[in-house]
């Protein structure tokens, strides 16, 4: 694993039977003490990722604003200081570059976090694009982030600073947030990837194993553990979030991925992609995205065909068996006349053709 990139809490996930792949490049956990276990605990007690390997990028100046409207499809002039939102870039097709959230730091002071694996074609995206006026920065290696997840994410985290979290409403953040006995001010967030409430923690990479075993003390009581990257994908699953390489690529785009909430074709500027975009939202897109339960004995898999009258129609983004519901469940990018609740369609799983039937997204809503 010498080669791959480490996280700064590389060096403790054997304390914790951490077994580690190579994830896009990143050595980090799968597991540590199963997949299913890890997963049912985030949705019942909390959960402890370590989510380090994501990038971070900075624009400021005076026309950063103005920069991030043509560069992506949600509205950036929404966003208060202290406040995030998920966001798109995208190419002149109406494609997926990234998907990514802005945090407002401050009047013309902005960071994404972008996926890991697209941390430098982003990077590079937005440099040829750069305007006078705007800075770019990649800062990624300025941060080491943690994402603490599940229904006592915030009574655990309450026990180790003075800051009211409580006051940290979703999608908001505090920017300077002080933990007993860590180095140095870190961003919390309330977001995450799980479906769950949680708090997503920015912090100097130095201070970043303190914190991680301080966050595992606070929570034994409440039953914590460190959970890997098998159930953060498949919480992320359950919940219909997508992930990029899969539910969401260059070819795919965020209308076709029924993420158009994020696409603001009515503001005025002329983002990259949004005739493209307008077009679909306009006039419907002709593919969509749709979930599917398995009727027939089969996990579907990223990459299978579907297939309707012995017809391919369209390939699977995304499927496991989901450990909160029992259930053999999958997405899949299909024609959208053919994407009606109820409808039957087969999933070539390896030699087999499987019968499975259309339903309703997201699987699972937190109550």
């Amino acid at each position: 694993m010498s080669e791959l990139k480490q996280t700064p809490l590389y060096p403790v996930y054997k304390e914790y039977g951490g077994k580690t792949i190579d994830f896009g490049g990143w050595a980090l956990p799968v597991q540590f003490a199963g997949i299913k276990e890890e997963h049912h605990t985030t949705r019942e007690k909390a959960g402890l990722f370590d989510v380090s390997h994501m990038g971070e990028i900075a624009v400021k100046g005076e026309n950063s604003e103005s920069f991030l409207q043509k560069m992506v499809t949600n509205n950036v002039s929404k966003i208060k200081i202290g406040q995030a939102q998920y966001t798109f870039m995208c190419n002149e097709r109406g494609g997926v570059i990234d998907d990514f959230l802005i945090y407002k730091l401050d009047e013309n002071d902005y960071l994404l976090v972008v996926n890991a694996a697209n941390t430098e074609k982003d990077f590079n995206w937005l440099k040829q694009h750069q305007t006078d006026g705007v800075e770019v920065e990649n800062v990624s290696s300025e941060y080491a982030q943690l994402a603490l997840q599940g229904p006592k994410a915030e009574q655990i985290l309450q026990k180790l600073t003075d800051s009211n979290l409580k006051e940290i409403k979703f999608f908001r953040f505090d920017d300077s947030v002080e933990f007993y006995g860590i180095e140095g001010k870190a961003i919390v967030s309330r977001t995450g990837y799980t479906g769950e409430d949680g708090f997503e923690i920015y912090l100097q990479s130095s201070s970043v194993a303190g914190l991680w075993k301080a966050i595992l003390e606070a929570g034994e009581e409440e039953g914590i553990q460190p959970v890997g990257l098998g159930a953060r994908d498949t919480l992320r699953f359950e919940a219909g979030l997508a992930l990029y390489g899969q539910d969401l690529s260059e070819e795919i785009t965020p209308i076709e991925a029924g993420l158009g909430f994020a696409v603001k074709i009515d503001k005025e500027a002329d983002f990259i992609g949004k005739e493209a975009l307008t077009e679909q939202k306009t006039n419907g897109a002709s593919r969509k995205l749709v979930g599917f339960e398995m009727l027939d004995k089969g996990i579907p898999r990223h990459g299978y065909e579907v297939l309707k009258n012995e017809n391919v129609i369209g390939h699977v983004t995304s499927g496991t068996q989901s450990p909160t519901l029992g259930k053999n469940l999958g997405t899949a990018l299909i024609p959208s006349e053919l994407a009606n609740e109820g409808e039957e369609i087969d999933i070539q799983v390896r030699k087999k053709t499987l019968k499975a039937k259309i339903i309703p997204t997201p699987f699972y809503k937190r109550k």
